[in-house]
């Protein structure tokens, strides 16, 4: 055997300081993985002073951190504030596939349209098992707190968007009840007779509501998308404050919007054939 051959199987020691310096590296992954969990948590922009009390770090340490995330475009700085940036979507999505990409690109004209007829917070959404998938999210004038953030995903039972998609899909849907209906609010709904005659309902009305059954103070209203063999691909959903929001007002903009969607996925389902949007 060579001398050659036998330099790749004799142990390499490594030099003085490279266990501690990757024992160094190791920590700063995990207190930047801590700051994008903060970041995510956090509806909208917050400050270094606040980050860093959230994800128990000093404050010189989270402002170096959020610096090399910013370079990264992990995160982005909106004045003195941060908010998690559009590159972790990018990746995330990944997950999911390159559909909720296409998705999300060919329907952004569609969801700003949305948005311009309501002037309140508008999302597009995706099934993903029994869970539905925030693609994207336009903020309104009037912002309410919702869990709802690009890239989150929510129990599909207990949300506009996913009752909406669940009510064409049924396998989806008694995947979901077989799985059970936890009550996240008193105005959830756990029975499983009362949850298919919802769904019966927005089949019926092609309008899903939730009533803050997802989370309080919280309502909304959706629309499917429909693709290829009248399955759903998506779901538009206009959300706001239960004390102000009138669900039904936005019904006719939804179905406007929801109609030149789904005309838009069928031209890309023309252009693309082998393109599984569903």
């Amino acid at each position: 055997m060579s001398a050659h051959s036998l330099a790749f199987e004799r142990p390499v020691t490594p030099p003085p300081g490279t266990a501690a310096a990757l024992s160094d590296q190791q920590t700063a992954v995990d207190k930047a993985l801590v700051l994008l969990k903060a970041l995510a948590d956090q509806d909208g922009e917050i400050g270094v002073s606040e980050l860093a009390r959230r994800s128990g770090l000093t404050k010189s340490t989270a402002f170096r951190l959020l610096g090399i995330l910013q370079r990264n475009d992990m995160v982005e700085r909106v004045g003195s504030d941060y908010r998690l940036g559009t590159r972790l979507f990018d990746i995330g999505a990944r997950v999911y596939g390159p559909v909720s990409l296409q998705l999300r690109e060919r329907l952004l004209p569609h969801l700003a349209d949305l948005y311009v007829l309501t002037r309140e917070t508008v999302h597009l959404a995706v099934l993903h098992d029994t869970d539905i998938v925030y693609v994207n999210k336009l903020h309104g004038h009037r912002a309410t707190r919702s869990p709802s953030r690009i890239g989150a995903r929510l129990p599909a039972y207990c949300t506009a968007v996913g009752k909406a998609l669940l009510a064409f899909d049924h396998d989806a849907a008694e995947a979901a009840v077989l799985a059970g209906l936890p009550q996240l609010t008193e105005y959830t709904i756990t029975d499983p007779t009362t949850f298919r005659a919802e769904l019966d309902y927005i089949r019926r009305t092609g309008i899903a509501y939730d009533r803050q059954e997802a989370a309080h103070g919280l309502t909304c209203v959706a629309v499917p998308i429909m693709g290829p063999g009248g399955r759903p691909v998506a779901a538009f959903s206009v959300a706001g404050a239960e004390h102000r929001f009138d669900r039904a007002r936005f019904a006719p903009a939804l179905r406007r919007v929801a109609y030149e969607a789904t005309r838009a996925v069928a031209a890309l389902t023309r252009a693309q054939p082998s393109t599984a949007l569903v």
